[in-house]
C-alpha cells in the first residue's frame, strides 16, 4: 500500500473521530446553556428569601457579564494548556458555583459570588472551547459546526427548566441547586476528556487546503494583537453587540410583554418563554449553516433588517399568535448572531487563534446583557408601555444594517504584489454587492 493511501486512511479515521468530538462539544454546551433557565428560580428565590425581582435578576446579569470576560481569558489560557485542561477547570468552576448557590440561604452576596462570579467564570472558560476546537476540526463546515455547538447552549434551558420545576417543590431550593450543579459537573467533565485539537495542518478527506482571503490576504493566522490592530475586529464586535441587544431585551421582558401586550395569563406567558428558547437554539444552527452558502456579512444584514421590521410590528400587535411569531423571529436572529460570528472571526483572522480573538469579542455579550434589558426596562417604566422602547430598538437595528454592508476582510500590510490568492473564493467571505 502506498504512503498516499495510508495517509488517506488516517485522514478518514480522524474525520470519523471529529464527529465524536463534535458530539461532546454539543453536550458540553447544553450543560452550560442551563444558565438560560435562571428565570425558573426567580419566583422561588423571591418567595423563600424575600429578595426583590431585580436582586434575583442581577444574579443572571452578573453571570453573563463575567462569562463575556472569562471567555477571553479562556481563549488565551486554552492556547497554553489545551482545550481538555481548560474544560476541566471551567466545569469545576461552573458546577461548584451552582452547588454553592444552593447554600446561599438568604445571603444575597453569596448568591452573586457563587452563581454569578464563580459560575459565570466557569461558563466563559468552557463556552469558547467547543467553538474554537470545532472550527479547527471542520474547516469544510465551519459555519454549520459552530452553529451546532452554540445551538446546544441555546437549548440548555429546554432541558434544565422542566427538571428544575419538578425538583424545586419536591426537594427544595438547596438540594435542587446541588443536584443540577452535580449533573452539570459530570456532563462537562465527561465531555472535556474528548476535547482535543486536530493535528497540525489537518484537512478532512477530499478537501484541498486553500489560502483564506480573510487572513490579511496571505493565508496567515493573526494573533490577538494583530487582529486588534484592524478596524474589522471592532466592526465584528459592534455587530455582535448590536444584534445581542435586541434579542436579550426580549429575553428579559418576554413574559411581562406577553401579559401586557396580548393580555395573556401567566401560564401562557411562561409557555412563550419556552417557544422563544426553541428559536434561540434553532437560530444558532440555521443562520450559521446558511452563512456557509450565503456569506456571513449578508446573513447579518438580513438579520438586522428583519429585526428592524419586526420591532416596528411589535409595537402594533395585540394578538398572542402574532406576538409569538414576531418574538420567535427576533430570537432566531439573536441565536444566529452567536452561531455565525465565530465562523466570521475565523474567516477574517484565521482559525488558529480564534479562541482568544473571538473570546475577547464575547465581551460584547456581557455589555449587551447590561444595556439591552436596562434600556427596555427604563423606557417601559418611564412611559408606561413598550411602544417607544420597541421603536428605539427598531431604529438601532436599521442603523446596524450598515455595518455588514461596508465590512471587508482585512488585507495584508506586508503582502507583495505577486502573492498568491485563493483559487476558489469562499462565498462566506464575499462582501455584499
Amino acid at each position: 500500500m502506498t504512503d498516499h493511501k495510508i495517509f488517506d486512511q488516517q485522514l478518514e479515521r480522524r474525520s470519523i473521530n471529529r464527529w465524536i468530538i463534535a458530539t461532546a462539544g454539543i453536550v458540553m454546551q447544553v450543560a452550560l446553556g442551563s444558565v438560560y433557565a435562571w428565570s425558573v428560580f426567580r419566583i422561588p428565590l423571591t418567595r423563600t428569601y424575600g429578595w426583590s425581582i431585580s436582586q434575583v435578576t442581577l444574579t443572571f446579569e452578573v453571570a453573563i457579564l463575567v462569562l463575556g470576560f472569562s471567555s477571553f481569558a479562556g481563549g488565551l489560557w486554552m492556547k497554553r494548556i489545551g482545550p481538555r485542561s481548560m474544560a476541566v477547570i471551567g466545569g469545576l468552576c461552573y458546577g461548584l458555583g451552582v452547588i454553592l448557590a444552593g447554600q446561599a440561604r438568604g445571603h444575597l452576596g453569596l448568591l452573586y459570588l457563587s452563581f454569578g462570579v464563580l459560575g459565570g467564570f466557569g461558563l466563559g472558560l468552557c463556552y469558547i472551547i467547543p467553538v474554537a476546537t470545532l472550527i479547527k476540526w471542520f474547516p469544510d463546515k465551519r459555519g454549520m459546526m459552530t452553529g451546532l455547538a452554540v445551538a446546544g447552549f441555546g437549548a440548555g434551558a429546554l432541558v434544565t427548566a422542566p427538571v428544575a420545576e419538578r425538583l424545586i417543590p419536591s426537594v427544595g431550593l438547596p438540594a435542587t441547586f446541588g443536584i443540577l450543579g452535580s449533573a452539570y459537573l459530570v456532563a462537562i467533565l465527561c465531555s472535556a476528556f474528548l476535547m482535543k485539537n486536530p493535528p497540525e495542518g489537518f484537512q478532512p478527506p477530499g478537501r484541498q487546503p486553500a489560502l483564506r482571503a480573510g487572513t490579511q490576504g496571505n493565508g496567515r493566522d493573526l494573533a490577538l494583537g494583530e487582529a486588534l490592530r484592524t478596524w474589522q475586529w471592532y466592526a465584528l464586535w459592534a455587530m455582535l453587540f448590536l444584534n445581542t441587544i435586541a434579542g436579550i431585551s426580549i429575553i428579559s421582558q418576554a413574559a411581562p410583554m406577553s401579559q401586557e401586550i396580548a393580555r395573556t395569563s401567566a401560564a401562557t406567558a411562561a409557555g412563550l418563554v419556552g417557544i422563544i428558547s426553541i428559536a434561540n437554539a434553532a437560530g444558532r444552527f440555521l443562520w450559521a449553516w446558511v452563512s456557509d452558502f450565503l456569506g456571513r456579512a449578508r446573513v447579518f444584514q438580513v438579520m438586522f433588517l428583519a429585526q428592524a421590521v419586526v420591532f416596528v410590528l411589535l409595537s402594533l400587535v395585540h394578538n398572542f399568535g402574532m406576538l409569538a411569531i414576531l418574538l420567535f423571529i427576533v430570537l432566531l436572529c439573536y441565536g444566529g448572531g452567536f452561531g455565525t460570528m465565530p465562523a466570521f472571526a475565523a474567516d477574517f483572522f484565521g482559525p488558529r487563534n480564534v479562541g482568544s480573538v473571538y473570546g475577547l469579542m464575547l465581551t460584547a455579550w456581557g455589555f449587551a446583557a447590561l444595556c439591552g434589558p436596562t434600556l427596555i426596562a427604563h423606557v417601559r417604566q418611564s412611559t408606561g408601555h413598550y411602544t417607544q422602547a420597541l421603536d428605539v430598538i427598531a431604529g438601532i437595528m436599521l442603523v446596524s444594517a450598515i455595518l455588514p454592508f461596508v465590512i471587508r476582510p482585512p488585507r495584508s500590510r506586508n503582502a507583495e504584489p505577486g502573492d498568491a490568492a485563493p483559487t476558489q473564493p469562499n462565498p462566506a467571505l464575499n462582501p455584499i454587492r
